[in-house]
């Protein structure tokens, strides 16, 4: 059976994090204008395989549109009756008084800049990120740009550098040591190589299995370089030298074994590790003949003579050390994290600890001060970071932040203080400082945080209950969107406190504070724990929703996945038509002075409510056209109709008029509708060719035609009318256009370069008619014109000078750059020229984006092809090699586009010949449509919508980039973002179910490739399962509780027995039914405090109590555990949802209960439950049972069987069964019910673990998957007709794919095909640790055979990211045979870099493998849908 293995979602949150100045815009400061918000550095995160580049910029804050909208609302408020200030806070205080003084105070206060994270790029590797670091090399010196290091789970390390040319990362180089002899052990799998780098970037090293480190050295001066080519003999021009293996044991010294960790150290003349190991491995146990065995080594790396002497070693240090942090160079030293106390060690091996619960003295004999009788923390899992040179924090596993300062006496460290904890945060993996007062915490299961320190001086003669504020401010002029429950209440503002007193001068004894507050956050929400789909409404429609159990700790919840974006039906607007476009429009009545209209000047964020609405029908001939208005009622009015169809309306004239273009005329309508001006599309008295789309931005209109010709026309405010614009400039008044729009520039990239022999070439700048004074501002616009040979063209406006010329956009090329050309000739062809597949159907300009709108340019070609390009500035490209030619363009736009999407749509064409009244209601226009919306009070999104028989939105958000999501609806043929209810989030269109107005759903988040929404519970969660009966969901909440070991006669064994020692932690759960409709718990079933759930599923078995004789129950399979000296136990457990009678208050409407049938205790752990046939599948240790509930009220075992050590998974069909072993890989069982008896039918003879086991079929082929806690896929055939098989006794692996990541829940959906077959086939989808999900889909032969080679061609001809090796990323070892079996399993994360590629290059690459791009994008594009 053959296979797409593909990922719908990239893993989710951050692992490892470094800051560097890596793109230009961070030297810069900015982009081209001052205006713009300052870059400060990048922020570079990675998680597992997917790799991100973020600007830290410094900008303003946003002025929220609330704000204005408040304004406006007040000003109809009666006088004397709005609010005075402070009396909004007052109310919020709810203590009926304020002091006004503050209030006054604190509103004149000019908000100070803030910092954000903005997106840049990401990258999907092949491979396991597993270090970053920056290094500066010798190029550094010329562009003051850092590189990135970059480390990989199989021993790789890579270069990085950020091309301005290809504005993305290029591979500089990459260094391999898997051939390494340390790697070749065969345990090297369970090893994970670590990268540190010299903080002067002299080095790099990278640890190996077997304790040693792949040290990289990096030339740092011309002089280096000289020696360098003197011993080699040969000139070089890489960067560094040749990297070597330092074996520690064999090189340096032979006590230093099982390395724990390694840092450089800062400030030393040569390279300099501190390197802490365990030479005598020990354990909690074995305390009484082996403590403090870990050791600290401080070697210096002398690279050119290859001598490494230790200049420090410090033994005795506690077996629980985990890390090092090295210290400032004014310190020196280096600090010890260990699981109980925190330990300075200096250069001279003096160690200062400080132990922070009662167990630091019992598991270590190092002398240190006693513990506070109250502190018992549990350090375990912390970050620290240094945020000073003299204090730094321990950010503790469950997000506390403790500052710990470091008391000098002299030049000597004297001891470490530990003060309150200062703030709450995200649970910590990375935590960087990013410049002097910005700290980036990281974290894998939750939200990422960006956070400013401040340090305050005040004196100490303070009262001593106020230097212990332990709160942190984190409400500081900030939106915290969804995170207000994750850090605390945003509303508290006492001031957090951090500080030893400084002696500096006798007058004022002053102490230190640090205050924290938060700037910014990455949205994240960790690894997934299992997985179900649930219903929910998506307008009107039921759609399956992915509920998937999220996070960890106090970051736990759930997160909602939808395939398309989540909308809400307001109302339906039927009396509207529009099937052929609507279009929303905001129209004032203009005011005249001196006989000259003009607006009235409004503030730039109060953007003016919808007054009009023009929608348009094709049907009845010739057309229909409706003006409606909005009635006092909030229905809606049509006082106008004209027969005709309506190209596009637009405001006009500074939004005092309408421009309504209509096939064969353009009109000027009076806001009532009334008509002021009409021009005939004539050619004198001949009627020209129907027009077929316009473009009209203010004061100019551009009409194209079905013949491919163009008009030009510009108002006059003056007068009030439009006229004809010359176009002489453009070429032959009967050149042929194919596609046109106009691009308003808010921001300034548009910049013109003008050559030195024409100085005034761009006389725009200079305004000369009134209408351009009046418009002009800051904004220039710009014409873009698509000729049908493929060339695309920028104008100047108003005075048509050429700036660009391209014609790389006919082939979709990834960067678009000025072919500096002057204007290309495209004259009428006799016979008419035949539409082209690969001819521009749409384009236009419009910008993106949330905080800062970058323009974009849509292209969608007549086959299908959908390409986004950002613009950015280009640099001033002087160095033209060409003599000037007589007809060289005089002026050059500062402009490049760089592809960042690229989409393919199936289009069912029809027949051109059919021009028949039918075809034309059946045609189905594909428009671009921009759109501004406030979906809330904080956010502004400026976006565009795909119309057509597959629409889609597209979307940028400042930390998700660029995402085009589909909307769900069979064919949307209009569309108009509408205000006309005076929501800024309405859009109004008519799709498949008529004229609808809609919304987003509220709190979805569209920085992923799925729109989602979380839940946040508090707790994380094991299990969930979907009961269908009643729709709910069952969900096991995964909790924390104090552990006591008793012995058989039930007395305690152990109790704490000092100060700061405390019982254990261990599992426990709770049972809870939640309404997914609101997302309340409706009951729950608590377990015993030692009691865990191992599996959760809803089985249908047979009962009495039904009419059917079959109804679902809740199944629970759970591990009593009773401490190491007692066998642990387990129960089965049967619950009943049952509806009960609810309150009339109470929401939902519907009220259930859990109601216990069952519960039976067994010998063993119950660790995986199903259902077959009506009776109840379950494990009890080493056995597997069927049983029948009987009465409802017991389990009667029919049958078992003895299986393999530890049951993982059962799954059934029909009367198979299917087992999964965490140590005897896959069995094969069929049930049989007279007599009742479990038959083996076929096993998996090697030793593999099982995770999940799923079935697998299409067709009439079976295949049985399996995957295992590394993240290897296998597909095993069952086929007793192969000689292999003993018979069908052993099942067959015929492949093995790897995932690097481990999986925890499986889900079968059914995938159907156009070709619908009584059994759908069969899909799986797998989530994952890291947070991403992948989907596993059938594929048939000839398309596998295609696509297969299609990936042989990518492997080998496409660049890939930091020179990885996609074919290698997926082998997996096997030394039973002779050659990897990965070839039955596609790689879509490889396959889908083909989409990305330019048109020529996709035609390239399949042309040698003998089939037609078109087909290829055909078989890609229906097998990647998510569900």
């Amino acid at each position: 059976m053959h296979a797409l293995r593909h990922d719908i979602l990239p893993p989710s949150g951050v692992e490892f994090a470094t800051t560097l100045k890596l793109t230009p815009s961070t030297i810069t400061g900015s982009s081209s204008q001052e205006k713009l918000p300052r870059v400060l550095t990048n922020v570079v995160v990675s998680r597992s395989n997917l790799l991100r580049i973020f600007e830290v910029w410094e900008q303003p804050p946003q002025i929220s549109t609330y704000i204005e909208d408040e304004r406006e609302r007040r000003a109809h408020v009666r006088k004397g009756t709005e609010a005075v200030e402070g009396e909004v806070e007052m109310d919020e205080g709810g203590e009926g008084w304020v002091n006004m003084g503050s209030v006054k105070a604190a509103s004149k206060k000019d908000p100070s800049m803030v910092s954000r994270f903005h997106f840049v790029r990401e990258h999907t590797l092949h491979g396991t990120v597993t270090g970053m670091e920056s290094v500066r090399i010798m190029s550094t010196y010329e562009d003051q740009l850092d590189r990135l290091l970059v480390s990989f789970k199989d021993a790789k390390i890579a270069l990085l550098e950020w091309s301005d040319a290809a504005h993305d990362l290029v591979t500089v180089s990459i260094h391999t040591y898997e051939r390494a002899p340390q790697m070749v052990s065969l345990d090297s799998p369970l090893f994970r190589t670590e990268l540190r780098a010299d903080p002067l970037s002299r080095c790099a090293a990278l640890s190996l299995p077997k304790d040693a480190f792949a040290i990289l050295p990096f030339f740092q001066t011309q002089a280096e370089l000289d020696i360098m080519e003197q011993e080699q003999n040969h000139t070089r021009d890489v960067p560094y030298s040749p990297s070597f293996v330092l074996d520690l044991v064999n090189d340096v010294d032979e006590r230093i074994r099982n390395v724990i960790d390694f840092v450089f150290l800062p400030g030393y003349n040569n390279p300099t590790v501190a390197v802490l190991c365990q030479s005598e491995q020990t354990w909690a146990g074995r305390l009484k003949e082996y403590r403090d065995t870990a050791r600290l080594y401080i070697l210096t790396l002398d690279l050119m003579s290859r001598n490494y002497p230790i200049i420090t070693a410090v033994d005795g240090l506690p077996y629980d050390s985990v890390s090092l942090l090295p210290c400032a160079t004014s310190l020196g030293g280096v600090i010890v994290l260990t699981s109980n106390s925190i330990i300075y060690i200096d250069q001279a091996a003096r160690r200062v600890a400080l132990p922070v619960n009662g167990w630091a003295a019992r598991v270590s004999d190092i002398p240190m001060p006693p513990a506070d009788k109250d502190l018992g923390l549990c350090i375990e899992g912390s970050r620290l970071v240094f945020v000073d040179e003299k204090t730094f924090f321990v950010i503790r596993k469950d997000g506390m932040i403790h500052p710990i300062e470091i008391i000098l006496d002299g030049r000597t460290v004297s001891k470490l203080v530990l003060l309150p904890v200062i703030a709450q945060t995200t649970i910590p993996a990375v935590a960087k400082l990013l410049n002097d007062d910005l700290l980036f915490v990281g974290s894998m299961v939750g939200p990422s945080v960006l956070m400013k320190t401040a340090r305050e001086e005040v004196p100490l003669e303070l009262p001593a209950q106020q230097t212990g504020a332990t709160t942190i401010n984190f409400s500081d002029s900030m939106d915290l969107d969804d995170d207000d429950d994750l850090y605390g209440d945003s509303q508290t503002a006492t001031q957090a406190t951090v500080g030893a007193t400084s002696g500096t001068s006798a007058a004022t004894k002053t102490r230190s504070i640090i205050h924290l507050s938060l700037c910014d956050s990455l949205p994240a929400y960790g690894p997934i724990a299992d997985m179900t789909f649930s219903l929910a409404k998506n307008g009107e429609r039921f759609v399956p929703e992915l509920v998937a159990a999220t996070g960890a700790g106090h970051l736990g919840g759930f997160t909602l996945f939808q395939r398309d974006l989540p909308t809400r039906t307001k109302r339906k607007l039927h009396v509207l038509g529009g099937a052929r476009g609507i279009w929303s429009l905001s129209v004032r009545q203009s005011q005249r002075v001196n006989g000259l209209s003009y607006e009235k000047a409004t503030g730039p964020f109060s953007a003016e409510i919808d007054t009009i609405i023009i929608s348009t029908d094709a049907n009845p001939t010739p057309g229909v056209s409706r003006i409606a208005t909005r009635t006092a009622k909030t229905d809606v009015a049509i006082p106008t109709r004209i027969p005709g169809t309506t190209i596009s309306a637009a405001p006009f004239f500074q939004r005092t008029t309408i421009l309504h273009v209509m096939t064969n005329a353009i009109r000027v309508l009076e806001p009532d509708g009334n008509e002021r001006q009409v021009i005939k599309d004539m050619d004198g008295s001949l009627p020209r060719a129907k027009i077929k789309s316009c473009s009209i931005c203010d004061p100019f209109v551009l009409i194209l035609r079905e013949d491919e010709s163009i008009g030009l026309f510009i108002g006059e405010t003056e007068r009030g009318k439009i006229r004809r614009k010359d176009m002489s400039p453009m070429g032959d008044k009967s050149s042929r256009y194919i596609a046109g729009c106009f691009f308003t520039d808010t921001i300034g990239l548009f910049d013109i370069e003008a050559t030195e022999t024409t100085p005034a070439a761009h006389a725009d700048k200079n305004t000369s008619t009134l209408q351009a004074a009046v418009a002009a501002g800051n904004r220039s616009q710009w014409l873009l014109l698509v000729r049908p040979q493929g060339v695309m063209e920028i104008w100047s406006l108003p005075k048509l000078t050429l700036v660009f010329s391209t014609t790389a956009i006919s082939t979709l090329e990834n960067i678009l750059v000025d072919a500096r050309t002057p204007a290309a000739l495209s004259l009428p062809q006799d016979p008419p020229r035949k539409p082209q597949d690969l001819d521009i159907d749409q384009i236009l300009v419009a910008p993106l984006g949330e905080t800062s709108l970058v323009p974009h340019l849509f292209v969608f070609t007549r086959s299908g092809n959908m390409a986004i390009y950002e613009a950015l500035p280009a640099l001033t490209s002087t160095e033209q090699a060409d003599p000037p030619l007589p007809n060289l363009r005089t002026a050059f736009l500062k402009v490049k586009f760089h592809k960042v999407v690229s989409k393919t749509f199936e289009i069912q064409r029809v027949e051109e010949t059919e021009k028949t009244v039918l075809a034309e209601h059946k045609r189905i226009s594909r428009t671009f449509v921009p759109f501004v919306t406030s979906p809330n009070v904080e956010c502004t999104l400026a976006g565009v919508f795909f119309t057509g028989d597959r629409p889609c939105w597209i979307i940028a958000t400042d930390k998700g980039g660029l995402r085009v999501v589909p909307s769900g609806h069979t064919v949307v043929h209009a569309f108009t973002a509408c205000s006309l209810w005076e929501s800024k989030g309405d859009f109004l269109l008519y799709s498949d179910e008529g004229p609808t107005l809609l919304e987003w759903a509220p709190e979805v988040q569209l920085d992923s490739c799925l729109p989602y929404r979380s839940v946040p519970r508090s707790r994380a969660y094991s299990n969930i399962v979907f009961e269908p009966s009643a729709s709910l969901i069952v969900a096991a909440s995964s909790l924390q509780a104090r552990f006591a070991s008793y012995d058989e006669d039930g007395n305690i064994i152990w109790e704490p027995d000092g100060n700061g020692v405390s019982f254990p932690s261990a599992d426990c759960s709770t049972l809870e039914l939640i309404s997914p409709e609101h997302w309340v718990t409706m009951d729950g079933y608590e377990f015993a405090s030692n009691e865990t759930i191992n599996a959760l599923t809803c089985v249908s078995l047979e009962t009495t109590s039904t009419e059917s004789g079959a109804k679902n129950f809740i199944a629970v399979g759970t591990t009593v555990n009773r401490g190491e000296d007692l066998a642990v136990k387990g129960a089965t457990y049967i619950f009943e949802a049952v509806e009960v009678v609810s309150d009339p208050n109470w929401t939902p409407k519907r009220w259930y209960k859990l109601k216990l049938r069952v519960k039976d205790d067994t010998k063993g752990p119950v660790t995986a439950v199903c259902g077959i046939n009506g009776y109840l599948v379950s494990s009890m240790g080493q056995k597997i049972f069927i049983r029948a509930l009987d009465l409802d009220e017991r389990l009667v075992g029919i049958a078992f069987l003895d299986v393999g050590v530890y049951v993982t998974s059962l799954r059934s069909m029909k009367n198979l069964l299917l087992i999964g072993d965490a140590m005897k890989s896959v069995w094969l069982v069929a049930f049989q019910e007279d007599p009742y008896k479990l038959v083996t039918l076929a096993k998996d003879v090697r030793r593999r673990h099982a995770t999940t086991v799923d079935f697998f079929f299409a067709g009439g082929d079976l295949a049985i998957a399996s995957e295992d806690e590394e993240g290897v896929l296998r597909l095993f055939a069952y086929d007793p007709s192969d000689p292999e098989s003993r018979g069908g006794q052993h099942l067959l692996c015929h492949t093995e794919f790897h995932n690097h990541k481990e999986c925890r829940s499986t889900i079968t959906i059914a995938r159907r095909t156009k070709d619908e077959q009584l059994i759908p086939q069969a899909k799986l989808m797998s989530g994952f640790t890291d947070g991403s999900l992948s989907t596993l889909t059938p594929v048939d032969e000839a398309v596998f055979k295609r696509l297969q080679l299609l990936q042989g061609q990518l492997t080998r001809n496409v660049q890939h990211t930091a020179g990885l090796n996609p074919k290698a990323h997926r082998i997996v070892r096997n030394d039973a045979v002779s050659k990897p079996l990965s070839k039955s399993v596609l790689d879509g994360q490889l396959l889908s870099e083909f989409e990305v590629l330019g048109i020529s290059r996709q035609n390239e690459i399949t042309r040698q493998i003998g089939t037609e791009r078109a087909l290829v994008l055909h078989d890609w594009s229906s097998l990647i849908v998510p569900w």
